[in-house]
């Protein structure tokens, strides 16, 4: 069963071209990395699939009942607003139809430390988001978007700007809540995500690799796709290339 389809999409922007005959599906429950070259328009892919920007051409299909959270880039958030992580974090329940002077009741808080117990971050509740390291606050925005219970997780870049120790970290993280959800995760770290991927797509202003199942070994997927692929100006681990005997 597929949770997202998304057929001959074609993004542009004044009259340019950002992603053109993109066409695959994203399965429930998959755990699936989106590579490609700065620019490529993995960004702007997911965006497409959250409704924010029109597509020139092309149908993207999200099962209706899903609900969809969101964890941007990390240098999209202002972490210089005096706001708590609790605040943070409730504002992933804000409605729709927001009114001004709207506050948040014991049960949303309720929630919210729920949650916050559930990325291990309790202890962070009344802290200000200036004094969280780049791996808490991303825990924060991760708990954020979990608030309205989604069956969809998107995040981009989530493991940008924060040590190896840390990335890995979150990546465990994200695979135990990838058992109760779909997760879609844009990332340039080649390397170190493979074991926790159920599935790569290489997107350059369309999709060159997809269907290609990573079973945990990034070696399997350098198989079956030229290492010019590969994002621009990542280093890929020395020993896997000299182990495959790939030269670029």
């Amino acid at each position: 069963m597929s949770d997202i389809r998304i057929h001959n999409l074609e993004v542009k922007y004044d009259q340019v071209t950002a992603l053109k005959d993109v066409t695959f599906e994203i399965k429930e429950n998959e755990f699936l990395g989106i590579i490609g070259p700065n620019g490529g328009g993995k960004t702007t892919l997911v965006k497409a699939i959250l409704g924010l920007i029109e597509p020139a051409s092309g149908t993207i299909t999200v099962d209706r009942q899903d609900i969809i959270g969101y964890v941007p880039q990390l240098t999209t958030f202002d972490r210089q607003f005096p706001i708590t992580v609790m605040e943070v974090i409730l504002m992933g329940h804000l409605p729709r139809d927001i009114k001004i002077g709207h506050r948040f009741n014991e049960h949303d808080k309720n929630h919210a430390m729920m949650v916050m117990k559930r990325l291990k971050i309790e202890h962070l509740s009344k802290r200000q988001i200036g004094q969280l390291s780049g791996g808490q606050m991303q825990r924060v925005l991760i708990a954020r978007a979990l608030m309205n219970h989604p069956s969809i997780l998107i995040l981009d870049e989530p493991t940008a700007s924060v040590d190896e120790k840390t990335k890995e970290s979150i990546y465990r993280m994200l695979k135990e809540l990838n058992k109760k959800m779909t997760v879609i995760m844009i990332t340039h770290d080649t390397a170190l995500m493979w074991p926790y991927l159920d599935r790569v797509i290489y997107i350059n202003k369309t999709v060159h690799l997809h269907d290609q199942a990573t079973n945990g070994k990034m070696t399997e997927v350098m198989d079956t796709c030229p290492i010019d692929w590969f994002i621009e100006g990542e280093k890929i681990q020395k020993e896997l290339l000299i182990g495959k005997g790939v030269k670029k």
